[in-house]
């Protein structure tokens, strides 16, 4: 399996150089072509027929930059030869608060060293590192062991420099210790506005353990696997083979990719700083290929 740990693109904010944690920063002219650029990048790399898991912080900025993966792997997957476009259930992205960026407490909306951050009362590393075993636990390991194995399998996590740091701190101790060193000595892995982390996720089969007593179905109506039938009213079950999980190892493969971005200039005189707005045509003429020329003297709505 492959996973991608991706930042989003740039903000209004990063272009000023302000603190932007929970703060809910739109994304750029310039913002916009990189979340384009990324999603056509992604689409091309895990081919027609993927149906990746995509994450994404509830942020509009990370939002918006997961769902220019997910629209573009929709377009490749309508422009295949094979009819699964039509036969499959669109992709969707969950957006999630344990994403979010770092809460920079009062220097939310301040400029950068304008303010001592532990005197704006701003999140602590220890607490965004629990927000990162959150949802490494609740959402990313079960999605890991249900399809981990399957041929072509892959997770997308867009959301934040910071956090994305302290999620792939907790990968790298719960599932690649030896993997630490391809971060160097920095305290924080440096991600550019859609630069990303890839890494492989193995998945193995888990190693049976006979004889060991489950606490499965206590309470419940599920007992261990090959656990001997209990009378009625008691709900110990007796010894049996304990369930275990899969393993699972990670290994790094990238560290903020941006290959995507080659040859992508910022658009000058303040218009890429600018937030972006979707109605606009002449940043919406800059995404894919040129539409081809009809009888009617005006383009159709929405173009």
């Amino acid at each position: 399996m492959r996973l991608f740990l991706v930042r989003h693109g740039e903000t209004v904010d990063n272009a000023a150089g302000i603190y932007a944690g929970t703060r809910d920063s739109p994304l750029t002219a310039h913002g916009a072509l990189q979340a384009r650029r990324l999603g056509a990048h992604l689409a091309a790399a895990l081919g027609p027929a993927a149906r990746p898991h995509v994450f994404a912080s509830d942020l509009r900025r990370a939002a918006m930059t997961a769902q220019a993966v997910v629209d573009a792997l929709a377009q490749a997957q309508a422009q295949a030869p094979t009819a699964f476009g039509d036969a499959l259930p669109p992709l969707r992205v969950a957006q999630l608060r344990e994403l979010r960026e770092r809460d920079f407490g009062g220097a939310e909306g301040r400029r950068f060293g304008s303010a001592g951050l532990g005197d704006a009362g701003a999140e602590s590393w220890d607490q965004m590192r629990v927000r990162a075993e959150r949802f490494v636990r609740v959402h990313l390991v079960p999605v890991l062991e249900a399809d981990g194995q399957r041929d072509g399998a892959a997770v997308v996590v867009v959301a934040h420099g910071l956090i994305l740091d302290a999620l792939l701190r907790v990968l790298l101790a719960w599932f690649g210790r030896g993997e630490a060193a391809s971060l160097g000595r920095a305290r924080t892995t440096v991600w550019s506005n859609t630069g990303y982390v890839e890494a492989v996720v193995t998945v193995s089969p888990p190693a049976p353990e006979p004889g060991a007593v489950s606490a499965v179905g206590i309470g419940g109506g599920d007992v261990a696997e090959g656990a001997t039938a209990v009378a009625s009213g008691d709900r110990t079950p007796t010894p049996g083979p304990k369930r275990q999980r899969p393993r699972i190892s990670l290994s790094v493969v990238g560290v903020n990719v941006l290959k995507h971005l080659e040859g992508l200039k910022k658009t000058r005189g303040g218009i890429g700083s600018a937030q972006f707005d979707k109605r606009q045509r002449t940043v919406d003429s800059f995404f894919g290929p040129v539409a081809k020329k009809t009888r009617v003297d005006r383009e159709p709505e929405g173009a």
